[in-house]
């Protein structure tokens, strides 16, 4: 059973996500808020496996929730589900902490494997964000420099490029013709060779020593 806490203000979206996860048999909503000072003292009280949290809260930035969790040590995956697509606030949540980031233009149903993906070791993340982190990050022409030799295999290559392209582990498992537990198990031999805990911190280091330019 997973168990859920939401952090959403807009209480509309709220009520859905509350519903949607608690319709399904293998998780649980186990507490909800709508602002920071309700989330601080949720998160403090711990209890759940996934923490989805928003950004844009009426009395701060979702951000430093998603820190206040990071900092605790639990083992909590931290899914951002935002309508926010900037990219200093895509980057200001991963460096908090969050492993997944999804925009609220998601079907619900997607938000819902997105909670099993992070659980499994997936790092959900929406194509358009997935495509604006890899520019974001573009090296400069003027400043090209020979890319480094990859840690990684040839098919966790061909995973990594899947992945940048924002496609889910099931889709990759679809495109290479191997089971979804067979692309967990190369997604954390990839987290692990590039020392990364989530897929946008993996296409970061894996952009910027130039593996994503190997073709």
């Amino acid at each position: 059973m997973i168990k859920v806490a939401i952090v959403e203000d807009d209480p509309v979206m709220r009520d859905l996500l509350n519903t949607s996860v608690d319709a399904h048999d293998d998780m649980m909503v186990t507490g909800t808020a709508q602002n920071m000072a309700e989330a601080s003292g949720m998160i403090e009280a711990g209890g759940y496996d996934v923490l989805l949290c928003d950004l844009g809260l009426p009395d701060g930035n979702g951000a430093a929730l998603i820190r206040q969790e990071a900092l605790t040590g639990r083992d909590t995956d931290i899914l951002v589900i935002t309508i926010f697509a900037n990219q200093n606030k895509v980057l200001d949540a991963i460096r908090a902490g969050a492993r997944g980031y999804l925009l609220k233009d998601e079907r619900i149903e997607d938000c819902i494997e997105a909670i099993r993906n992070i659980r499994r070791g997936g790092s959900p993340i929406s194509p358009i964000i997935a495509r604006q982190l890899l520019g974001q990050i573009a090296p400069d022409p003027s400043e090209a420099r020979p890319p480094m030799a990859s840690p990684l295999s040839e098919r966790e290559f061909e995973v990594l490029n899947l992945l940048s392209r924002g496609f889910s582990n099931a889709e990759c498992a679809e495109i290479l013709t191997v089971s979804a537990n067979t692309i967990g198990t190369h997604v954390k031999n990839i987290y692990r060779k590039l020392e990364v805990n989530s897929r946008a911190e993996a296409l970061y280091e894996a952009s910027i020593q130039g593996f994503l330019a190997r073709q």
